[in-house]
């Protein structure tokens, strides 16, 4: 069958499940080739070998079931770089880059800064930094020895293993009776309020671990933890940094400041308005 019919029966497949199926069936096509997308869009009329052709359909039909399509091709785009990822890690999100550019922003006026990543899950986060801060080093924790590993495997793959520790750690519990302390922590903790998570998208709900999305009742118990703890691994003057939820952002700034511990509390917003980021500095 040629390029061009296989991506029609397939947007026809996913079209109700996927709000950009061409794209996804032009990746999956691509990811079946072992061809780049470019490849995909320039040569509709080629025909495609039964195995490809195979492999491409089973493919279709777990995305058509609601599998997400970075599960189903292994990667994700961010920052400018490629991560694989696969299901024990929660997939890689535009909204995410704010939080990593308000990082790298503020580390420009600190020497060496030394950066804790508090459930580095893929490793976006760490790697991304690692990349893009000349002479930092990075902690990723995780409590998950399954996200270690696929962390661990991207920085190799960006290029930065070297500049990263990888501890399995619940927060800061690897740590714990330790002398180092961070000139940043920084955090897109799990922040799904547990009513909210049957409301979620199947691909989601289904698909990503829940251990990286529930927040407990109101979505903030990893706020109030990882705050409470930071007060001891933060280096005086030291940034603390989360991402949150479209509505969360006064509530987390308040855990802040309710610790008596953080000044200097900003809320920065995307594009559209939406608060994303919410970033303090140790008194």
């Amino acid at each position: 069958m040629k390029v061009k019919q296989l991506l029609e029966n397939a947007v026809a497949i996913i079209g109700e499940m996927s709000e950009t199926a061409l794209l996804d069936a032009q990746l999956m096509l691509s990811k079946a080739l072992g061809k780049d997308r470019l490849y995909v869009i320039t040569h509709i009329e080629a025909e495609i070998a039964e195995a490809a052709e195979s492999e491409f359909m089973e493919m279709v039909g777990e995305r058509s079931k609601g599998r997400p399509l970075q599960y189903i091709v292994g990667s994700q785009e961010f920052m400018g770089l490629d991560f694989y990822v696969s299901e024990g890690v929660l997939i890689p999100r535009p909204d995410t880059e704010i939080l990593v550019e308000e990082v790298i922003s503020v580390s420009g006026a600190i020497e060496r800064p030394v950066i804790a990543d508090i459930g580095c899950g893929s490793g976006a986060i760490s790697v991304s930094l690692a990349k893009y801060i000349k002479e930092v080093f990075v902690y990723s924790l995780d409590i998950s020895q399954a996200a270690l590993e696929i962390c661990r495997i991207n920085a190799e793959n960006n290029g930065v293993g070297e500049k990263i520790r990888f501890l399995e750690s619940d927060i800061f519990s690897a740590l714990e009776g330790s002398a180092i302390r961070f000139d940043i922590i920084v955090s897109n903790p799990p922040y799904i309020r547990k009513l909210d998570i049957d409301g979620l998208h199947v691909q989601v709900k289904d698909y990503e671990p829940m251990k990286a999305l529930d927040g407990g009742t109101d979505g903030l118990d990893f706020y109030r933890r990882i705050t409470l703890q930071s007060v001891t691994f933060l280096k005086p003057g030291g940034y603390l940094a989360y991402e949150v939820g479209h509505d969360q952002a006064r509530d987390v700034k308040g855990i802040m400041e309710a610790s008596g511990a953080f000044g200097e509390l900003r809320i920065i917003g995307d594009l559209a308005g939406i608060e994303r980021v919410v970033i303090g500095r140790k008194l």
